[in-house]
């Protein structure tokens, strides 16, 4: 069961919202992009017929259906869509306060995983240098991670890297082959050594 809510007032904002597409049988999507990051952002938008996913959640709503990516239910949960009219014509406000923390369990996916294990594990030790690091990509079962502030051009990032990150993330998901630093470290300008 979805633990999402839509309120009266948004489902009817958004079935006009449908209604002026004038497109039999759209919906609307709500997913999070970058889910599970500091920079996850909720969003909503149009899905027209032939859009649909093999694993989309559907909720019926009066009027018309909201589906929902498999990949962000974890992340909506709690999630809230509401609408209050304004001076200004009114304001569509979605609040999903686990859309930047990392939900994880044994099937998650691996950038999941990956990014619980920088968000719990390693940005908090980082930070104290102001440093960060986030996942790009995961290439062939090789996360591929970029360096940020105070690591970026950091003489010790070698260090930090084999000897903190990549011996942390390999323990905790041994389903990775290794890790890779795409990072310009050349810019030396934020460095923190």
């Amino acid at each position: 069961m979805l633990n999402i809510t839509i309120t009266e007032s948004a489902q009817k904002y958004l079935a006009d919202l449908l209604v002026k597409q004038d497109c039999e049988g759209i919906a609307i999507r709500m997913f999070v992009s970058d889910p599970g990051t500091p920079k996850a952002e909720t969003c909503i938008a149009y899905c027209r017929p032939g859009e649909e996913e093999e694993d989309d959640v559907v909720m019926e709503l009066d009027g018309f259906k909201a589906r929902f990516g498999h990949r962000s239910l974890p992340f909506l949960e709690e999630a809230k869509v509401d609408y209050s009219d304004d001076k200004f014509g009114g304001q569509l406000t979605i609040r999903a306060p686990n859309s930047r923390m990392p939900q994880v369990n044994d099937g998650s996916p691996v950038e999941d995983k990956i990014n619980y294990v920088l968000h719990n594990d390693v940005n908090p030790g980082l930070a104290s240098h102001g440093g960060v690091i986030s996942l790009e990509e995961v290439v062939d079962d090789v996360a591929i991670l970029r360096f940020g502030g105070g690591c970026q051009g950091c003489g010790m990032v070698d260090v930090t890297l084999k000897e903190g990150v990549e011996k942390t993330i390999l323990e905790k998901i041994p389903e990775l082959k290794g890790i890779r630093d795409v990072t310009d470290h050349t810019d030396r300008s934020q460095s923190y050594m």
